[in-house]
């Protein structure tokens, strides 16, 4: 009866968004723009509903990449979020941002953004030298090209980073129905942003109620 210790909980990681920004976006092509927008809100949501630990960095946001995804911006305001803006590719090389993810004394990391191949690898390998454990929601990160994410997922998982997707994150976290707590905001946020997932809970929430 006893879970994974490899399994996520509210408490047990951190989650850092990385440079979700229009200039990044606009030369993504691994992932549709959409698709990359409604996941990104589905785990920015979820981290929200648990009051998971969560970190929002930014790379030249007012000379180059440009603001956040509004759907990041809907749960965790600039203004009252404190994103960490840097001039490094890799995350871990910035010092405040490096601070902040080993500040919050969590041994799990959770990473997602653009691009894949950069932004990722950069900050998983170097959390994985430092022995935390690794986590990747996959469809929430997106690169250049099909090549590029695909190859940047296949090195980091051979070197130890454990991939998942976005709606297993909310999934894991939530992990009990009877969790009434978080019932609520969790299928809301599914029928909000969960596709045909989300659908489905519409419509046996509709058809239950009769």
């Amino acid at each position: 009866m006893k879970p994974s210790p490899d399994l996520l909980t509210p408490d047990n990681h951190v989650l850092v968004l990385i440079d979700f920004e229009g200039q990044m976006a606009f030369a993504t092509k691994s992932i549709s723009l959409n698709e990359l927008r409604t996941n990104t809100a589905i785990i920015s949501g979820a981290s929200k509903i648990f009051n998971v630990a969560t970190i929002v960095t930014t790379v030249a946001e007012e000379s180059f990449s440009g603001p956040v995804f509004p759907e990041i911006q809907e749960y965790y305001p600039q203004a009252t979020s404190g994103y960490i803006d840097r001039t490094s590719m890799n995350t871990w090389e910035d010092e405040a941002a490096y601070k902040a993810i080993t500040g919050t004394g969590k041994k799990k990391i959770v990473l997602a953004g653009l691009w894949t191949g950069v932004c990722i690898v950069g900050p998983a390998l170097s959390a994985l030298s430092e022995g935390y454990e690794v986590y990747a929601i996959t469809d929430a990160c997106g690169d250049v090209s099909t090549e590029a994410h695909e190859r940047a997922v296949q090195r980091m998982v051979q070197l130890g980073v454990k991939p998942m997707t976005s709606i297993q994150y909310v999934l894991e976290l939530q992990r009990d129905w009877a969790r009434q707590e978080t019932y609520v905001a969790v299928t809301d946020l599914m029928k909000k942003y969960g596709g045909a997932y989300g659908i489905g809970l519409q419509y046996a929430h509709h058809m239950l109620a009769h």
